[in-house]
């Protein structure tokens, strides 16, 4: 397998209890736009293609978010520190005006992608380059009732700088599992970073007296940079008992795990548990883990412009704690792709 699970668990478990202390040391009940206060929120999110019962393609992603509580607003709330403050007043443009509620997001994430065949050393041509890419962000969603904007903004850095090949083949040294002996082909180092702007709409029936009740998400946006630029569009439909009053379940997408402004009070947890599917589709102008480095010459295959993926999964939710499991299916990605990716996603997420 691509980097082993335990390795995850232990990079989670070094990360996770900062930010938790960090998070916790930002609350306090004046943290509201005039509404009830709700606390910070922390989400931890492991996706892998060996959950897909593969081994290829987008072998693993590592994500950690930060979510604020409401905000009054994004440059003076004291929920937020002041290095947060500082930075959002320095991307004013970035940040929805107009809307009832608001929040912030803080994000750290590695994503690691690798060909196949794992035992070849020379550059496999017709196959997916070797690429690894660490990121940083920071996000501002905007909510008006049922309608939610989000942007968000990801800087970071691609190439053996993204420590990709240490992560992976570190920990199967370790373990005594076969190490990927391409990554001298990885894509070299390159500053990346994109803009992310996505905008949903969720239609809510009132749910039966016993909580059981079905929502229906839908979402369209698109991403500008060098890391990616598209246009997408898609949905997400949930079934279950006490919903929660957020913009969908699926971990992929900004907003996507519970990361949007909550109308419920501080104390209001509800257990419950939904099903969902997902779907959504894009017109893709670039994806650099596909097209290869944007100044230097380097290892790249042909892209497909339009492609889609289809997830459907369970969550999970227990007083503070949301639990999310979720399998998706894409559409090849680029010519010759031997087999379809598939993968799986966990999230665990906690209202400090």
């Amino acid at each position: 397998m691509r980097l082993s699970l335990l390795s995850q668990c232990l990079l989670a478990a070094a990360i996770v209890p900062c930010a938790w202390h960090s998070a916790q040391a930002q609350e306090a009940d004046v943290c509201s736009n005039g509404n009830v206060p709700r606390p910070p929120v922390v989400n931890l999110r492991i996706d892998n293609d060996i959950f897909g019962g593969q081994d290829q393609g987008y072998s693993n992603g590592l994500q950690l978010t930060l979510v604020s509580p409401n905000l009054r607003d994004y440059a003076t709330d004291p929920c937020i520190p002041r290095l947060a403050q500082w930075i959002n007043s320095h991307l004013s443009a970035l940040q929805p005006k107009g809307f009832e509620q608001r929040n912030m997001i803080g994000t750290f994430a590695q994503g690691i992608f690798t060909p196949n065949d794992y035992d070849r050393r020379d550059l496999i041509e017709d196959d997916r380059p070797y690429a690894a890419v660490l990121l940083f962000g920071v996000g501002y969603n905007a909510r008006n009732e049922n309608r939610l904007h989000t942007t968000q903004l990801q800087v970071g850095i691609l190439g053996p700088a993204a420590m990709g090949e240490q992560a992976q083949n570190g920990v199967h040294g370790m373990l005594g599992i076969d190490k990927f002996r391409g990554w001298d082909n990885q894509l070299k180092n390159e500053p990346v970073f994109r803009i992310v702007h996505e905008r949903m709409r969720r239609f809510a029936p009132e749910a039966h007296d016993s909580g059981w009740g079905w929502d229906a998400i839908s979402h369209y946006g698109g991403s500008f940079g060098n890391l990616t630029t598209y246009a997408n569009a898609g949905g997400e439909l949930r079934f279950g008992r006490n919903l929660p009053d957020d913009f969908g379940s699926t971990p992929l997408r900004p907003a996507g795990e519970n990361t949007a402004p909550i109308r419920e009070s501080r104390n209001s947890y509800p257990q419950g548990a939904h099903l969902f599917l997902h779907f959504d589709a894009r017109l893709v102008a670039r994806d650099i883990s596909l097209d290869g480095n944007t100044f230097r010459d380097s290892h790249s295959v042909d892209k497909r412009e339009a492609v889609a993926n289809f997830g459907y999964g369970f969550a999970w939710m227990l007083n503070q704690w949301k639990f999310a499991v979720a399998r998706y299916h894409s559409t090849r990605e680029f010519d010759g792709q031997k087999e379809a990716p598939v993968f799986g996603s966990f999230t665990i997420s906690k209202a400090l």
